[in-house]
């Protein structure tokens, strides 16, 4: 299994992950045309996308999928309120997505029966309920965001895991139970809290990132990495990091302290780009 970080940061977010014949893109939130460059930059057809998997619906993080959806016929999953935003509207095929369960995912089919809860024109059975060792399967777990819901993913295949985890309002003890054991953590590590105090946002904007419903602080950020952070892990991927409230230095150096802390200094830290497409991580 392989994850590329396409684009991460409120400009917009794209999460490429390939495991034997199956494509997955978490979230789409560039624009379509911007999409295909980050595709080519990643040596990637998007003819071979299968899957596109939602977050949630701020536009950020969904603004093409529709549209990516129809061009390459690829199932779009997705909260079920989501399915009224705009931005999906174009999707010929839509599957609820299951929270709190394992799916797994699998290419389109030419023929077969249809999933209950994809859309009535769907090609076949997208997805299973019963975990297969040797396929890709997708797990999305709720986190607390101002976007109801918002979900956190891990994907496993082939005894390997990766975790997806961005816009989350504060650290959640309870996470750990689905979303640890990742090889490969993509993590949020938003803003610094004193620039986030100092910096030119308004107040009520301030108020938002940093509340409930926001995003995580790089301290809330070691937090979570904390409850995350297993002996498995080999790759953090620091992601939606805010480009006037945090730099690169500064979340490196929480992510480091914390690593050092759990004896994983030997773990690599990444810090994901909002306009250069990341290397192919072997998960």
């Amino acid at each position: 299994m392989k994850l590329q970080v396409l684009s991460s940061g409120s400009r917009g977010n794209a999460t490429l992950v390939r495991a034997g014949e199956t494509n997955v893109l978490v979230d789409a939130g560039l624009t379509l045309r911007e999409l295909e460059q980050r595709f080519d930059a990643a040596r990637f057809s998007a003819r071979g996308l299968h899957h596109i998997a939602l977050t949630h619906g701020h536009l950020d993080h969904a603004r093409s999928s529709g549209g990516l959806a129809k061009r390459t016929g690829a199932t779009l999953h997705l909260a079920e309120r989501v399915m009224r935003n705009r931005s999906v509207a174009r999707a010929p095929r839509m599957a609820r997505l299951r929270i709190g369960s394992r799916v797994v995912l699998e290419r389109p089919r030419a023929a077969g029966s249809t999933d209950p809860d994809s859309a009535p024109h769907g090609e076949g059975p997208l997805f299973q309920a019963a975990p297969d060792p040797a396929a890709l399967t997708m797990h999305a777990t709720q986190i607390p965001h101002d976007a109801d819901p918002t979900v956190a993913y891990a994907f496993d295949h082939g005894g390997r895991r990766a975790v997806i985890l961005t816009d989350m309002g504060e650290p959640t003890p309870r996470i750990a139970q689905t979303l640890g054991g990742a090889h490969v953590l993509v993590l949020e590590f938003n803003h610094c809290a004193d620039m986030l105090a100092r910096g030119p946002y308004p107040p009520n904007l301030k108020r938002r990132i940093a509340g409930r419903g926001g995003h995580l602080s790089n301290t809330e950020a070691q937090a979570t990495l904390r409850h995350l952070a297993g002996p498995e892990l080999h790759t953090l991927v620091l992601a939606h990091l805010s480009e006037k409230n945090n730099t690169p230095e500064r979340a490196l150096g929480a992510a480091h302290e914390t690593l050092a802390e759990l004896g994983l200094q030997h773990v690599r830290v990444l810090v994901a780009s909002q306009d250069e497409v990341g290397e192919a991580l072997e998960v």
